[in-house]
């Protein structure tokens, strides 16, 4: 295996708004991995869950403020150029087109996203383009659905080492070390209700909020 082979990872979600635990994540999972690029990814439309009240473009653009010039994170608008759902499958094959076929490609999810990852669109060709990492949530424990089993099959390793050993096709559970319980449904329920959202997200993120007047109704 060469040593310089692109490490890149991607981190998808609604950031409706990107908040403080979004974004220590992303700074702590691009050391664990030692990433050269996080792409942080907007969904255009979640397939498994209602539309968001702010639009994806302004989501983009709180993200944007939110990363600032943090090293290695970048804020990746392709699903917002995409019609219709938005598949980690095709931005995934987006991603491996474009960084070749030797790159060690990552998605990041959440554990409680990986607990329903039999139902998301075309599951199995996730490993065919890149290695899954699950981020261990606190409080989740539940064991792993039938159907994910079969779907993850052998493809667990114990280390990052081992994972990068290869393109394509393995899992790890990875535990970060500061796991902030920050919810962005208590953060649109705060500023809903007028209350503060001080040290919940970046100051910038929360001016543009103020500024724009979003989730404000």
């Amino acid at each position: 295996m060469s040593s310089h082979e692109p490490r890149v990872g991607m981190l998808g979600g609604t950031f409706d708004p990107v908040h403080l635990g979004h974004l220590r994540s992303a700074v702590e999972l691009h050391e664990a991995l030692a990433l050269d690029q996080l792409h942080m990814i907007p969904a255009q439309q979640p397939p498994l869950r209602g539309r968001p009240q702010v639009s994806a473009q302004q989501r983009l653009s709180l993200l944007q403020v939110g990363i600032g010039d943090t090293p290695g994170l970048v804020a990746d608008d392709r699903e917002l150029q995409r019609g219709g759902p938005s598949y980690s499958v095709d931005t995934l094959a987006e991603l491996r087109a474009h960084y070749g076929e030797h790159a060690r490609l990552v998605m990041a999810i959440g554990y409680d996203a990986f607990l329903r990852l039999a139902q998301w669109h075309q599951p199995e060709r996730i490993f065919a383009l890149a290695h899954l990492v699950v981020i261990a949530r606190p409080g989740y424990s539940d064991a792993l659905p039938e159907s994910l089993t079969e779907l993850v099959g052998q493809r667990g390793v114990d280390s990052v080492e081992q994972l990068m050993q290869s393109p394509r096709g393995g899992y790890l559970f990875l535990e970060l070390p500061s796991l902030l319980a920050i919810s962005a449904t208590g953060i649109r329920e705060c500023l809903y209700q007028g209350k503060s959202v001080r040290y919940l997200m970046p100051e910038p993120v929360e001016q543009a909020i103020k500024h724009h007047g979003l989730y404000q109704q």
